[in-house]
C-alpha cells in the first residue's frame, strides 16, 4: 500500500488513506487565495480542483507563472486523488467538523 504525502509547503506528513490526507490539508493548513479569481479555498487537493475546474489551463499558467510540467503534475495529483478517494465521505466529515 502506498502512502499519501501532504506536500503543502514542505509538509511531509504521510497518510495511509487519501481521505485522511485531504482532511489534514483542509484542517491543518492555511487556506489558499486563488490568484485568478480571489476565491479562498482549502490548500492542497481542493485548491488544485478549484484551479482546474473553475479556470482554464491558460489562466492558471498566467496567474501562477506555471509551465506545462507544473500543470501536468497537478492534473496527475487531481486524477489520482479522484480515482482513490471517497470525496463524499471527506466532505461529510469536513462539514461535521465545521471546516467547510
Amino acid at each position: 500500500m502506498s502512502l499519501w504525502t501532504c506536500g503543502i509547503a514542505g509538509c511531509e506528513e504521510r497518510f495511509e488513506a487519501v481521505e485522511s490526507a485531504i482532511i489534514h490539508q483542509t484542517v491543518e493548513h492555511e487556506r489558499h487565495q486563488c490568484t485568478v479569481c480571489g476565491s479562498v479555498v482549502p490548500d492542497g487537493y481542493f485548491a488544485i480542483r478549484h484551479a482546474f475546474e473553475e479556470h482554464s489551463r491558460a489562466e492558471y499558467v498566467r496567474a501562477y507563472d506555471a509551465d506545462s510540467s507544473a500543470v501536468r503534475t497537478r492534473e496527475d495529483v487531481k486524477r489520482a486523488v479522484e480515482e482513490e478517494a471517497d470525496l463524499r465521505a471527506v466532505v461529510t466529515e469536513l462539514e461535521e467538523r465545521g471546516a467547510l
